[in-house]
């Protein structure tokens, strides 16, 4: 059985990285294994670097290319790597044989990985075949759609679950959910992480896939490293009522709308505030 090691980041659900696993399972006859890598990748916004939001947003990727080969009937496993694409494919290498390796990059004006050389040394540092896939998500996107959901307190409301679910009826999707840790605080995060597992796990009973990371504490910072990261189709934003909401005074939703350049809707849930939190 033939293992293949696929190294990738912002490209890991685009077409063309997923026809060419498509394809191998044809080739193979079904009878082929994958290993996905993903490096950990240092956000553009926010002044202070959250390392759990950098690996959640990293096994998010990770975890969308898993569901992609569950659907297929492909046996796959993934990880997250290390923040040097060619240190990351090294290390998976150390821990199991693989005999070959495909490398999904953006076009090479907009590859920093290619710019890099990744695909040559990691031919000659390892001596096996490299298969480049160039994705261009800027022609192409993802074959489905995504919709990223940022929400703290509000996350297990039942306005945003009836929407949610709503939108997965009309047409078919996956889910991003971000929420953003209200503080370093070791609790505040447990909490905010409780609240995530409570939806995602709600959205998953439904049928629909979905991942979710924690976010930086700015919720405005956590959706714009959200969008870095994933070809987002729109955003759903959940708050408090008007009256109680920072979010809303901070007009969260109109600058999101106006920075990403995506359709971004406004959930109002009535769940009550919960001292020291925001939403």
């Amino acid at each position: 059985m033939p293992n293949i090691l696929i190294l990738a980041n912002e490209t890991i659900g685009g077409k063309a990285l997923l026809d060419e696993v498509l394809r191998r399972r044809d080739e193979a006859g079904g009878d082929v294994r994958f290993h996905v890598v993903v490096p950990k990748t240092r956000p553009r916004h926010g002044n202070v670097i959250y390392d759990e939001a950098v690996r959640d947003g990293a096994q998010v990727r990770v975890d969308l290319m898993l569901s992609f080969m569950r659907e297929e009937d492909i046996e796959a496993t993934g990880e997250v790597g290390d923040e040097d694409p060619f240190n990351a494919a090294l290390d998976a290498m150390h821990e199991r044989q693989v005999d070959e390796i495909v490398v999904s990059t953006l076009p090479a004006t907009a590859s920093g990985w290619l710019r890099r050389d990744i695909i040559d040394r990691l031919r000659e540092e390892t001596g096996l075949p490299v298969e480049h896939v160039v994705v261009d998500l800027a022609k192409h996107g993802y074959p489905f759609r995504v919709t990223l959901v940022v929400a703290n307190l509000t996350a297990t409301s039942p306005e945003l679950t009836r929407r949610l679910r709503q939108l997965g009826e009309e047409e078919p999707r996956r889910y991003i959910v971000v929420v953003p840790q209200d503080s370093t605080d070791g609790s505040a995060a447990a909490a905010a992480r409780e609240r995530l597992t409570t939806l995602l796990e709600s959205l998953q009973a439904d049928g629909f896939v979905a991942a979710g990371m924690i976010g930086d504490p700015d919720p405005y910072t956590a959706a714009m490293n959200a969008v870095q990261f994933f070809n987002i189709s729109e955003i759903v934003i959940s708050t408090l009522p008007e009256d109680s909401s920072r979010w809303v005074c901070d007009k969260l939703v109109d600058r999101v709308q106006t920075a990403a350049n995506k359709p971004v809707e406004h959930v109002e849930a009535s769940q009550p505030a919960v001292t020291g939190a925001e939403a």
